[in-house]
């Protein structure tokens, strides 16, 4: 019984490539949530660090608010809630 499908692929190369090419994820990943904060890692001069620190616990959210004063001030849209 004859098909109208070739037995073989016309460029095996590609066919292989395309069967096992791994898929690729976008660059960029939103979070399901809004206004979720994400760990990430800095390398921050000490001094820097040394400054936030110096007022006690919260120093992380001291400085969220610093870097988001200068994105606002930069041009970032100020998101609503803040």
């Amino acid at each position: 019984m004859p098909s109208d499908r070739p037995r073989r692929p016309k460029d095996p190369f590609a066919a292989a490539e395309a069967m096992f090419a791994k898929k690729r994820e976008p660059d960029i990943k939103t979070t399901a949530l809004p206004n979720v904060r994400e760990p990430v890692s800095l390398r921050i001069d000490r001094d820097v660090i040394e400054h936030f620190q110096t007022d006690g616990p919260g120093w992380q959210d001291r400085m969220n608010a610093a870097l988001r004063a200068a994105a606002i001030a930069g041009g970032m849209k100020a998101e609503d809630g803040e």
